[in-house]
């Protein structure tokens, strides 16, 4: 479930870099970074969206922490309450898509800034929400760390299989930057698709694995 949430991370990124005004939805170092760069070189449009984004990650980190809360002793596998963090960052993504598709996947202006700030928003809430399984180095948004991770682990003696599934994170998310970007560029209408839809993975697995089977 990680790697898709990667895959809905990748996406979004993408999208937003590419067709909301230049501003990353979870890469909040590389906003900071676009922020300073805006300002020294006086870029108003790009400082108001990097910033915009900042604001709305934060909120959304917030947000997504009130909702699933901090992990917990008694915490079963997957708890409930990250379906429900999840399932608000669901109604987000969909509220953007809608306003996506009105703008025939072309937005600007006022909308364009709305819809990068709701993606987010988004984002915030999944990044935070991912922090209830307690796991260090369990991200599905910022992976900077996690690639430092597996390159220091592998650099002393452990094997690939070990950081296996860091590494299909990791790949998870370029993915979704390839699919997210490429349909962004070459079929607008359809981008929106691959964040509804692998987070619609995820949402479906989580439903169907806290599911109460038969009672004996």
């Amino acid at each position: 479930m990680a790697v898709v949430l990667a895959v809905n991370s990748g996406a979004t990124d993408a999208i937003g870099f590419l067709a909301l005004g230049g501003a990353f939805t979870s890469v909040m170092t590389g906003n900071m970074v676009l922020l300073g760069v805006a300002l020294a070189g006086t870029d108003g449009a790009l400082a108001l969206h990097t910033g915009a984004a900042i604001v709305c990650f934060i909120l959304g980190c917030s947000l997504g922490t009130r909702i699933a809360g901090t992990p917990r002793p008694e915490d079963p596998v997957w708890p409930p309450a990250v379906t429900r963090a999840l399932l608000v960052e669901g109604g987000v993504l969909t509220g953007y898509a809608v306003g996506w598709w009105l703008s025939g996947g072309h937005p600007s202006g006022q909308l364009q800034l709305s819809l990068l700030v709701l993606n987010a928003l988004a984002l915030g809430i999944q990044s935070s929400t991912v922090q209830r399984f307690g796991v260090a180095g369990l991200s599905t948004t910022y992976l900077t760390g996690t690639l430092t991770t597996v390159i220091a682990r592998l650099t002393s003696g452990h094997r690939l299989r070990d950081v296996a599934p860091s590494v299909l994170t990791l790949l998870g998310l370029i993915a979704g930057a390839a699919l997210g970007g490429l349909l962004a560029v070459r079929a607008p209408m359809w981008a929106p698709l691959v964040q509804l839809g692998s987070l619609g993975i995820v949402l479906a697995a989580a439903v169907t694995a806290i599911k109460p089977g038969p009672s004996l």
